[in-house]
């Protein structure tokens, strides 16, 4: 839909846009329906019955639990801003999402993107010091360091998420609508705009793509420590590092790969691109719960007993 704007500029302003979604088909459309819509019900089931595991239990008031459960509040969000909207699209033949929706949407996925980040490297950061130092490990990481991370982690994410939105806000759109994706993409919906968009592509990407990479490498360098620095010390304790670590290191396979391919492959493949979108917006949140749990047996002890108490609080009611 176009209107046309008061100061009579000799263009038209778009109101709205078209996405193409995923497919045509409506057995393959049948399909990702059923799997996109269980993976989404047990990504927010999953990552409440964490927080609420986290909350409820006072073994598990810990920085790492405190990390943990806020990395899940974000998988929360991650899990919401595309996922509902493409489960509702699957089966309607026209895919629109308005101008203030698509600017939204493209708002928090850069905000929780940039928390996640930073929710990642201190937990990795955690997982030095209890490793490295445990002797030193409840002064450094005390309440105030915890919260600290927590600002710190939401603030980089509003400012990168503001950044981005500053560079596109202003762009005139004056026809062509059409997005081939089923959720508001940053770099396709700059190509949209009816001016060269080039070096605007070119900082929106390196902006997300230096963040991302960045995060990645201090993620890598950092487990990369903890190994060497435990070897030295026990090949005892260089196993249960390897074993704590190996949860970390899984997730930030899982959130970074997806993002590093959208930001820093030269020339995406449509369809590789919506399967990693797919995969980082339902699957990867649905994931995150299972992967650090699956190891920890304190985890899986309190998770079973506040089960317990919500079906025993269920027959009670």
């Amino acid at each position: 839909m176009l209107t046309k704007p008061m100061d009579g500029a000799n263009h038209s302003v778009v109101s709205e846009f078209v996405f193409l979604g995923l497919t045509d088909s409506w057995e393959i459309q049948l399909l990702l329906f059923v799997f996109s819509s269980t993976f989404y019900v047990a990504s927010m089931m999953g990552n409440s019955l964490v927080m609420l595991t986290v909350t409820s239990d006072p073994h598990l008031h810990s920085p790492m639990y405190f990390l943990l459960a806020n990395l899940s509040f974000i998988d929360l969000g991650v899990s919401s801003v595309t996922s509902p909207k493409m489960i509702y699209d699957l089966f309607r033949k026209h895919k629109v999402i308005s101008f203030s929706g698509c600017i939204t949407q493209i708002f928090f996925i850069h905000v929780v993107g940039g928390v996640e980040m930073v929710l990642l490297i201190a937990m990795a950061f955690d997982r030095y010091i209890a490793i490295c130092k445990p002797l030193h490990y409840l002064t450094i990481m005390s309440p105030r360091m915890c919260i600290f991370f927590l600002m710190a982690a939401w603030m980089t994410g509003l400012i990168h998420s503001v950044v981005q939105l500053a560079f596109v806000i202003k762009l005139p759109f004056c026809g062509p609508n059409v997005l081939d994706s089923f959720y508001c993409d940053l770099p396709r919906f700059i190509k949209l705009a009816c001016i060269d968009t080039y070096q605007l592509e070119f900082m929106v990407t390196a902006n997300s793509g230096f963040i991302s990479v960045g995060s990645f490498f201090i993620l890598i360098i950092s487990y990369f420590i903890i190994i060497v620095t435990v070897q030295k010390h026990s090949s005892a304790g260089s196993s249960k590092a390897l074993s704590t670590l190996s949860a970390h290191a899984i997730v930030v396979v899982l959130f970074f790969g997806p993002l590093i391919f959208f930001y820093v492959w030269p020339s995406p493949s449509t369809h590789l691109d919506k399967f990693l979108a797919i995969f980082d917006a339902v699957l990867t949140p649905f994931l995150n719960p299972i992967i650090y749990t699956f190891r920890n047996q304190e985890m899986k002890v309190a998770m079973r007993r506040v089960c317990r108490q919500l079906v025993n609080y269920r027959k009670i009611s």
